[in-house]
């Protein structure tokens, strides 16, 4: 074993220096890190530095024996991701250029791994390269049983651009739901902060948070009525102004008009009664996404087709999916 000394790409350009040595040295613990940053193992063109150290392209970094070395730097055997998802993946592009892709995920597919989750969109990014130089990168998630638009940075600069314009409200997410009742009033907002709690049957939720509550999270929702089928379902548009977990979920529950087919947010056992009317299956979509384009900066707008169950839904009410344009515009 020796030192080895690497160099910081371009589109490493940012990058934290714990951050970077995970990508490369995944087996490598952030206490081990820790220690050779301390005692100046490890450095930066020839200074010391910590795990929080932002790179720059271009740089000198030395990974000491104890990293190199190939027990530290093996990289566990990844579980192998299915054709068919792969397929799946690529007909789902909707958008594609050298800076982003955009998926319309189906629903049940989940975007990371977890407990017995082996199959993930996370884990196929290495198929999904196309033409470019490296693997597409997560900058967002959408919950398992959630549809619709999913951004992926096909480079680091691109990634760290979206990533800025999300954490700083930049990108404009509109979603589409089919719920429980009519809301009233017909267009409004929701400003109700949200506390994850145990839920009932095992696993958590977010429930609205009590007065004082140390663990409340600020939640604010815009949401639209387009249509109704009766008064025993509405098609909504949501907006959410935050990114909490279940945000819109939670809220629209909270609003007396669950999500239909969201048996953990439901009010009570009537609302799954649904008598063959529409599947058991989350009715929610992420419809469309306004942002600027994180290199060039030119505005764009991009919309994900309704599918599988809910597509059913719409064409089963007879919804006019033209009525859906532009659902909190002024006019």
């Amino acid at each position: 074993m020796s030192v080895k000394i690497l160099v910081v790409t371009r589109d490493e350009e940012g990058m934290r220096l714990d951050r970077w040595f995970k990508s490369h040295f995944p087996a490598l613990g952030h206490g081990l890190l820790e220690k050779l940053c301390r005692k100046g193992f490890v450095r930066v063109d020839g200074g010391r530095v910590k795990p929080n150290t932002r790179l720059g392209a271009g740089q000198s970094l030395r990974v000491p024996p104890e990293v190199s070395g190939a027990k530290v730097s093996e990289t566990p055997t990844p579980k192998r991701i299915k054709p068919e998802l792969i397929k799946l993946l690529e007909e789902s592009v909707i958008f594609r250029d050298k800076d982003l892709l955009v998926l319309n995920k189906p629903s049940g597919l989940a975007v990371q791994g977890g407990t017995n989750t082996e199959q993930h969109i996370d884990g196929a990014l290495p198929h999904l390269m196309f033409d470019g130089d490296e693997k597409p990168r997560l900058v967002h998630r959408l919950d398992r049983d959630t549809s619709g638009l999913l951004l992926l940075a096909r480079n680091r600069q691109a990634a760290q651009g979206l990533t800025r314009a999300f954490a700083q409200r930049e990108i404009e997410k509109i979603y589409w739901a089919l719920v429980h009742g009519v809301p009233r009033p017909s267009k409004g907002y929701v400003d109700l902060a949200l506390s994850k709690r145990p839920a009932k049957f095992g696993g958590e939720r977010m429930l609205p948070a009590e007065k004082g509550d140390p663990d409340a999270l600020r939640a604010k929702t815009d949401y639209a009525e387009i249509t109704r089928a009766g008064q025993r379902f509405s098609w909504l548009a949501l907006r959410p102004l935050t990114g909490r977990t279940h945000q819109l979920r939670a809220h629209m529950a909270a609003i007396g008009v669950p999500i239909v087919g969201d048996p953990k947010y439901r009010i009570d056992s009537a609302d799954t009664e649904y008598g063959g009317i529409v599947e058991k299956k989350l009715h929610l979509h992420a419809r469309s996404v306004n942002l600027r384009h994180p290199m060039t900066g030119a505005f764009m707008t991009i919309e994900a087709p309704l599918q599988g169950h809910m597509k059913a839904s719409w064409q089963h009410f007879g919804f006019d999916m033209s009525e859906g344009h532009d659902p909190f515009g002024e006019a």
